[in-house]
């Protein structure tokens, strides 16, 4: 029997297939034909469970893939909740808090996974697996750039000694000396290593492209959109996105680099060649996405205020 509420559905549908020249019936049996969704379908949980392709058989490094595959997955949570907020024609403060406090949980579950990377793995099974890894490295997250680059201004991922110089010149030439740039250089030289020449040349580009379409409603100026009294409110939101991940994540890598790398009388190298011991410490660097929020002890503090 035909109620008067399916009757009332199967009309609207007809109404929207019709309108894009399409025939209701085509799709009816399409559902009448069509299989059952089941769980490990929709997930696609056969093709996620053999994602992994270890290059060595020492069992630990499945850990150190699937880890960072994880890892990745939240970016793509944390860059789909940026865009929400940046491309909104019109932003609410409820849209922000939303998405902000979205963002800070994928970072908050981030940085407290860590441990698996930190203590979850063997330190000697690490070191004999990781030189199959070479030249990749974890400083080749396209993803984690481009969280970077949609959170502020561009001048504000540049070293502090050089932002004066830069501010107003083309976005190609600040981000030509985006900080990330000399954390991958030999020490010695001071050319680049294989790691970020691949890492250019698959990523500049695209890198470009989103700094010209976030240069004008990045999470800095959306937030300095809202009324006063909403970024009053906000505030709190943003000092933990903003230590998340210019702080406590970049912490955690050093921790663990410090755990698996660090050895008397020499530290092991980074398997992409990078200077771990200057580039990753928080207060080297003191990237600030919002430094307008911050008093200026709390900027000559940055990256000791980690946990508060």
């Amino acid at each position: 029997m035909v109620t008067t509420e399916i009757a009332d559905k199967i009309k609207r549908l007809e109404e929207k297939y019709a309108a894009m020249g399409q025939d209701l019936s085509s799709y009816l049996d399409g559902l009448l034909y069509a299989d059952y969704l089941t769980y490990w379908d929709y997930i696609q949980l056969d093709v996620l469970l053999n994602l992994q392709h270890p290059r060595t058989p020492i069992p630990d490094e499945n850990i150190f893939i699937i880890y960072h595959q994880i890892t990745e997955l939240y970016f793509k949570l944390t860059l789909q909740a940026i865009e929400q907020v940046c491309q909104a024609p019109e932003l609410t403060a409820d849209l922000f808090k939303t998405q902000m406090k979205r963002i800070n949980n994928y970072f908050r579950n981030l940085i407290n996974s860590f441990e698996i990377m930190v203590d979850g793995m063997d330190k000697q099974q690490f070191l004999q697996f990781r030189m199959a890894l070479l030249p990749a490295s974890g400083f080749q997250s396209g993803q984690f750039r481009k969280i970077e680059i949609c959170s502020t201004g561009l001048v504000n991922l540049v070293y502090e000694p050089q932002r004066e110089g830069l501010k107003g010149k083309e976005l190609s030439e600040i981000l030509d000396n985006i900080y990330w740039r000399s954390g991958a250089t030999e020490l010695a030289t001071g050319k680049k290593t294989l790691t970020l020449r691949q890492f250019e040349q698959k990523y500049m580009r695209d890198f470009l492209f989103l700094a010209e379409r976030y240069q004008q409603n990045n999470m800095q100026l959306r937030y300095k959109q809202l009324p006063k009294e909403v970024q009053e409110e906000v505030m709190p939101l943003l000092k933990e996105y903003d230590l998340n991940i210019n702080v406590r994540w970049p912490l955690m890598h050093y921790k663990s680099a410090v755990r698996y790398l660090n050895r008397k009388p020499e530290d092991i190298a980074a398997t992409g060649g990078t200077n771990w011991q200057q580039y990753l410490p928080p207060r080297h660097k003191r990237i600030v996405f919002f430094p307008e929020i911050w008093t200026e002890e709390e900027l000559e503090n940055w990256g000791k205020l980690a946990f508060e």
